[in-house]
């Protein structure tokens, strides 16, 4: 790849503004073209904020743990829902839910991180582990897996993936994206037109303090991956070269996370632990505004988006052109 033709960028915390306000594990956004942000709420809904600062929580009080949520052509959301009960659901403007898929190839879904949805209206769902509680967080289990919604159903597609988190597929519709959180790798698969996946390669692996976990395309072809823990966003080349963006971390915190990680003894507390300067320990992002340059960032516990300027636009999402 002509690395000339990629736009450089760096950052700094004076760069961060915020917007939003008393959200609540505000994990996963959504940004349209008319300025409208959709966030996901852990009060069981999706948090509408418009251009002017008025905000509407939909769906209050559903029995859902929202994480990842996806915009649909109807203009309803698809819910990744991280309660144990999981599965996805279909949220209505309303503020109604009702189950989209509960189970696949005979097996009843538990635990869902997260959902995407492509420009053909293919549903992508992402289960990041089989396993409960603080024994999920290992380097050395790859039990997650990648399942594609569409009109011939549900089937899992790739499996085997160390906790798998959030995916996208590239502009040319060759390659499909994923995190590997804990394997801490940027893996890609080869696509096929009826959805199937082959030809899997590690992109990039990532060192010391990094967890993939948020994951967007720019028009340059470069992936943003954002670290949950470390407060770190990646810029990764299609050649798998790296550069960081933007970081807010506490050196002794990582080290700890490090040493944990590598016995395999992380915990769920260590990870969402918070120990930033300004960033809430962030988890996605989304590319906004007119020109899709103004980028606003999920986090787990901050009650508002952090949101920042970049030199280069993001890649317009599927719902860009229906919202």
């Amino acid at each position: 790849m002509d690395t000339r033709a990629i736009t450089p960028v760096r950052l700094s915390l004076a760069d961060v503004t915020f917007t939003g306000a008393g959200l609540m594990r505000p994990e996963c956004v959504l940004s349209t073209p008319a300025g409208t942000l959709y966030v996901s709420d852990r009060r069981g809904g999706v948090m509408e904020i418009r251009p002017d600062g008025a905000q509407t929580l939909i769906g209050e009080g559903n029995p859902l743990l929202p994480n990842g949520i996806a915009l649909r052509r109807d203009s309803s959301f698809a819910i990744a829902n991280l309660s144990e009960d999981g599965g996805v659901w279909r949220l209505a403007r309303d503020g109604t839910c009702e189950p989209l898929l509960l189970e696949v190839d005979g097996q009843r879904l538990g635990s869902v991180n997260f959902v995407w949805i492509d420009a053909d209206e293919r549903l992508w769902v992402c289960v990041s582990t089989v396993r409960k509680g603080d024994h999920q967080f290992r380097k050395d289990i790859a039990d997650g897996f990648i399942i594609l919604s569409d009109a011939r159903g549900a089937r899992i597609v790739a499996d085997g993936i160390c906790w798998t988190n959030e995916v996208r597929i590239d502009a040319a519709r060759e390659w499909l994206y994923v995190n590997e959180t804990f394997g801490r790798r940027l893996t890609r698969f080869r696509l096929g037109a009826d959805g199937s996946l082959s030809g899997r390669e590690t992109v990039t692996e990532f060192g010391t303090g990094t967890y993939p976990d948020g994951l967007e395309l720019d028009v340059e072809g470069c992936l943003w991956v954002i670290s949950v823990a470390s407060n770190r966003i990646i810029r990764v080349t299609p050649d798998g070269e790296q550069s960081v963006v933007l970081e807010d971390f506490d050196p002794a915190h990582v080290a700890e996370l490090e040493e944990a990680y590598q016995a395999h003894r992380l915990s769920r507390p260590m990870i969402w632990n918070n120990h930033a300067k300004v960033l809430g320990n962030l988890t996605s992002i989304a590319f906004g505004g007119p020109d899709r340059r103004t980028l606003y960032l999920g986090c787990l516990s901050g009650d508002r988006l952090a949101t920042f300027r970049a030199p280069v636009a993001g890649a317009p999402p599927p719902h860009w052109s229906w919202s």
